[in-house]
């Protein structure tokens, strides 16, 4: 956590795994989009799951790097997902792609299981909060 976050645990809460249960920041809030996992010209380059979450993490990212923020200024991730399977037997491949991506930085999260998403092929969509420190 940088300086202007603060992660929120409620006295006698079992630690998460993953997330955190609540962030504080101050700062200037940015507000993502859902991004799906599509390039720059709207392009998908897999159908399956844990490429397209990689993609949309960096997508995500990106938009905070043009508003002048940094990963570890993210502090909310919402994932909308359309296979549970693949999101189960991926999983040490996305801790591995997130680790890559954020490392140990954990915001508040929700993965929320759909029925479809918009962009076909999308399988996962991620929607994100940053807040940027204002001496960023």
């Amino acid at each position: 956590m940088t300086k202007h976050m603060q992660v929120i645990h409620p006295d006698g809460w079992t630690a998460p795994i993953g997330y955190a249960n609540g962030i504080a920041a101050r700062g200037r809030a940015v507000f993502v989009a859902g991004q799906v996992g599509w390039d720059e010209t709207q392009t998908f380059h897999s159908e399956d799951l844990v490429p397209q979450f990689e993609q949309a993490l960096k997508n995500v990212l990106a938009v905070i790097a043009k508003a002048g923020g940094k990963p570890e200024h993210l502090c909310r991730l919402t994932a909308f997902c359309i296979d549970k399977d693949a999101y189960v037997a991926g999983r040490k491949e996305l801790g591995r792609i997130w680790k890559g991506l954020l490392g140990s930085h954990f915001p508040a999260m929700s993965l929320i299981f759909v029925s479809d998403l918009l962009d076909t092929p999308a399988k996962i969509e991620l929607e994100a909060t940053a807040v940027i420190p204002d001496d960023a």
